[in-house]
């Protein structure tokens, strides 16, 4: 098999990857009709996404299109159209060279904190703190059209994964479809785990020293997040936790997270949640 064939049944897999993951997408139901879109990028001016009009849950290899990096569709023979939202992706994708893959969904659980203007709390749940860190919102901008890149870049620093877009919907990016798609899953997951605990009406959150540790073990495993330089000063909670904590009647904003006899995590418990941690991670990276 030559480089070109080898190629080739390459890209082919990856369209192949992309509908997948689109089917995946409208399984859980982050994105309804024709909404949303992904993309994957393939060479140093060449990325593959999905097309316009289309539902994520019927996706098929030949409509996988083709764009260079100024958003101009390569496969002009293709009858299915880029995405009209490719701008987001490759504004991304220049900001940061080591992102390989980009989706933009409609999660209903975070969308709801979009609709909302509410920030995304940190320092409540130790999965979405090692997978996510922290989540930022960007201000609302109209779909489509060049605001929207620019409202959310410069939200977007070297350990960022996931942005939040005001009444829109999220953006997560790494360096694999699958990964980028684990990060949409956590999203949305840890969202659902706080709307639920406002439906129960109190939350415990990580203090200082808890945060300070979950970071540790965080960068153990290779994973770069600032917030531990300053978690054991209070600093994770500080930016974003305001609004939403503001709105239980029973809160322990400051306070530990409630252990087995409702103090204190005990060190047996806190290993037992390091190590359901490093099981997802392992598992994660295969």
């Amino acid at each position: 098999m030559n480089v070109r064939t080898d190629m080739a049944e390459s890209i082919f897999n990856l369209k192949k990857e992309l509908c997948e993951i689109g089917r995946n997408i409208w399984l859980r139901g982050y994105c309804a009709g024709n909404e949303g879109n992904h993309s994957v990028r393939i060479g140093e001016d060449r990325v593959l996404c999905t097309p316009t009009g289309i539902s994520k849950g019927f996706l098929t290899p030949e409509m996988i299109v083709t764009v260079d990096m100024e958003g101009n569709q390569i496969d002009t023979h293709n009858k299915y159209k880029r995405t009209s939202e490719i701008l987001v992706h490759l504004a991304i994708y220049k900001k940061r060279p080591d992102v390989k893959a980009v989706i933009h969904s409609h999660p209903p659980h975070a969308t709801a904190f979009c609709i909302a203007d509410m920030p995304l709390p940190e320092g409540i749940h130790p999965e979405a703190e090692v997978f996510l860190g922290r989540v930022a919102t960007a201000k609302y901008a109209t779909p489509s059209k060049q605001d929207l890149p620019d409202s959310i870049l410069p939200l977007i620093g070297p350990e960022t994964n996931t942005v939040l877009m005001g009444n829109h919907g999220s953006v997560s990016f790494s360096t694999s479809l699958v990964d980028t798609y684990y990060k949409l899953e956590i999203l949305d997951a840890y969202c659902k785990l706080l709307i639920l605990a406002k439906q129960v009406g109190r939350v415990n959150v990580l203090n200082p020293a808890q945060m300070s540790e979950l970071l540790e073990v965080k960068a153990n495993f290779g994973i770069k997040d600032d917030r531990l330089a300053c978690a054991a000063d209070g600093c994770v909670g500080a930016l974003q936790n305001d609004e939403f904590l503001a709105t239980f009647g029973d809160v322990r904003p400051s306070g530990a997270m409630a252990g087995s006899g409702g103090g204190e995590v005990s060190e047996a418990e806190f290993e037992a949640m390091v190590q359901t941690i490093t099981d997802q991670i392992m598992a994660a990276a295969g």
